[in-house]
């Protein structure tokens, strides 16, 4: 079986990526910071699907709790793919950039881009390894356009598909996505924009994207999830 790491993965868009992949055969290792949600999450999903499912709680700027993620999947057989999807606001609520704590832009940075690419180095010799190596970096539109008080997390995800172009140049072995999920209704969103409850697509219909990538294997390169979702498969 395939075995996929995913970080943040205790909620949100990270638990829906997990059931997804689960469902079509892969096996797991799973990271959140909150253990027993974490813990939840993967006995739910291993229950459900039947695969093998390992929780490492821990914190993704942690440089040994990344070490722990890597050598869980190597305990699996291997590593076939990488999600990013841990990801820190820098302030909650946001606010504009006059306002921004630089101590919260450092965090998001730190968890967004630095620990990212500190994942992806400890995860490259089992990526290469694999018939089938590829990472995720999961984005957002907020990389790409200006969205009032959006700054500092934006800042932080279009250093990270900076980081991803350069990586799937690099690494020409392995498939290099960075994917911008779009609008979703998760606790993150909640937390940045308190009090706007308006309509937005649970991330569980945004997971077949992800899978679509999966399957089909486009070459490396940014990914919007709506154009993947698209039959047609218009647009990139």
């Amino acid at each position: 079986m395939p075995i996929a790491l995913i970080t943040g993965a205790s909620r949100g868009l990270g638990r829906a990526l997990g059931a997804a992949l689960a469902q079509q055969g892969w096996d797991l290792v799973l990271d959140a910071r909150t253990a027993g949600a974490l813990k939840e999450t993967a006995q739910e999903l291993g229950s459900r699907y039947g695969g093998r499912v390992v929780a490492v709680p821990g914190d993704v700027t942690d440089t040994a709790h990344r070490g722990a993620l890597v050598a869980a999947a190597g305990e699996l057989g291997g590593l076939d793919l990488v999600v990013s999807n841990a990801s820190a606001l820098g302030a909650e609520p946001l606010v504009r950039l006059e306002a921004l704590p630089l101590d919260g832009l450092r965090l998001a940075l730190e968890t967004n881009v630095v620990a990212a690419l500190g994942l992806v180095q400890e995860s490259l010799p089992l990526l290469r390894a694999s018939a089938a190596g590829a990472v995720v970096m999961v984005s957002s539109d907020a990389a790409a356009e200006p969205y009032e008080t959006w700054g500092g997390y934006g800042a932080s995800k279009a250093a990270l598909d900076q980081l991803a172009a350069v990586l799937g140049e690099e690494e020409p072995g392995l498939r290099v996505w960075a994917v911008d999920p779009g609008d979703m209704r998760t606790e993150l969103y909640a937390a940045a924009v308190p009090g706007d409850d308006g309509p937005r697509p649970l991330p569980e219909s945004v997971a077949p994207a992800f899978v679509r990538l999966l399957e089909e294997r486009p070459a490396s390169g940014r990914y919007a999830a709506v154009s993947l979702l698209d039959p047609s498969g218009a647009g990139r």
